[in-house]
């Protein structure tokens, strides 16, 4: 949670040191693609897992890094966005329920209403009103992280180097193709990417995705959704951290209760069976 935590910060800084976001969200993918690729056998897989290979690789290779690092290029504080980021953990309980049949009970229930209440009440803190725009980006991601880790368990048979690569490789041109498209300058931009900017990409790259998200899509082989999401309300902790250790932030007092009504929501949601 540490490292899934620090993606927020470190792509700041990555973004701050002249690295547009698409283009660092496609760098980071193309270094989950280049280390995963040695140890996988890259074949086709049964036409069951296409579609939901697909999927995957689409709303978290792709989908999930674009909103991800649009929203921190949006945005001048980051506690909001690791806290909004929470939202993954209700949508993807719901969307489990839908699309594979895990059960919500009562309990369940209100705590997702408790937690979207918390999102809520941050989205009234008069600091975000100029961060509006980063805080809807980040609610689009958290619901493309829910909707990958829902595909993710249809691929549980599959090896999670192979599925990981997959998505590194989609993401990697997907969004490599948007940079050119929508930023531009794409070949400048490579050429004139510092020490720091690099050092920024290789950690969302090999900690933050295969050493953090891995770790998480294993865990499906064993558990349900519903059992291993709810630990991704750890991350805003070493994310607020982080901000205030590197940028000095301090959350406001809302963000804070805000902050505090989310986290022991989703935090109580895997206390439920």
């Amino acid at each position: 949670m540490f490292f899934l935590g620090s993606a927020y910060p470190t792509g700041k800084l990555g973004i701050n040191a002249s690295v547009p976001p698409i283009l660092f969200g496609a760098l980071r993918m193309g270094i989950v693609f280049l280390c995963l690729y040695p140890f996988c056998k890259i074949i086709l897989p049964n036409k069951k897992y296409i579609l939901p290979l697909l999927g995957f690789s689409f709303s978290m290779g792709v989908c999930v890094n674009l909103f991800l690092y649009l929203s921190v290029n949006a945005s001048s504080i980051m506690s909001p966005l690791v806290i909004g980021a929470q939202l993954s953990i209700p949508i993807g309980i719901i969307l489990s329920s839908v699309f594979i049949g895990e059960s919500i009970n009562y309990k369940k229930w209100i705590l997702i209403f408790t937690s979207l209440l918390g999102i809520l009440l941050i989205g009234f803190d008069p600091k975000i009103a100029d961060e509006i725009l980063g805080f809807l980006l980040i609610c689009s991601m958290a619901f493309f992280y829910a909707l990958s880790q829902v595909f993710s368990r249809h691929l549980k048979e599959l090896d999670v180097k192979f599925t990981n690569a997959s998505m590194g490789f989609i993401g990697f041109f997907t969004l490599l193709i948007g940079s050119i498209f929508f930023e531009g300058n794409t070949v400048f931009h490579l050429k004139n990417l510092n020490l720091e900017a690099w050092l920024m990409v290789l950690h969302a790259g090999v900690l933050c995705s295969l050493v953090g998200h891995m770790s998480m899509f294993y865990l499906y082989k064993f558990y349900s959704v519903g059992q291993v999401l709810p630990f991704y309300a750890l991350f805003p902790i070493f994310g607020m951290v982080l901000s205030f250790f590197i940028f000095g932030e301090i959350p406001t007092a809302i963000m804070l209760i805000g902050g505090i009504i989310v986290i022991t929501s989703v935090f109580l949601l895997q206390k439920i069976r």
